[in-house]
């Protein structure tokens, strides 16, 4: 069974940062493009940044470019998400997803599967 597992989540100040990383078991990792999505509440789950499945190719949601990166590790079966300056309106539920294809896609119904979630909360 696949297992994805998120950690470094937490509280922050707001212009702090965190770094939150997924630990992949159970597949064939460099053949996954892997994603971050997050959750507020009352709102609907949105793509925040995706990685293919080389690490060649990046893609972010418009909020967040230039504050977070995200990378992985291949040979560790791990995807990280570096998050600088965040902000309030950047708390929420982080998720990663793994997805296996060769196109990344944006959209939660295009991925595989998902790990439990960690929380994010940026005070103002």
């Amino acid at each position: 069974q696949v297992q994805l597992v998120e950690s470094g989540g937490g509280l922050v100040q707001a212009g702090g940062s965190l770094r939150l990383s997924c630990a992949a078991s159970r597949l064939t990792f460099r053949s996954y493009a892997m994603g971050w999505f997050r959750q507020a509440p009352g709102k609907e789950r949105e793509f925040v940044a995706a990685i293919s499945s080389s690490g060649g190719k990046t893609y972010y949601i418009d909020s967040v470019k230039g504050r977070f990166t995200i990378s992985r590790d291949n040979p560790k079966n791990t995807v990280s998400l570096q998050m600088n300056s965040l902000k309030p309106e950047d708390t929420a539920v982080y998720y990663c997803a793994a997805e296996r294809t060769v196109r990344v896609h944006t959209t939660p119904a295009a991925y595989d599967y998902w790990g439990q979630g960690i929380q994010v909360t940026v005070s103002s």
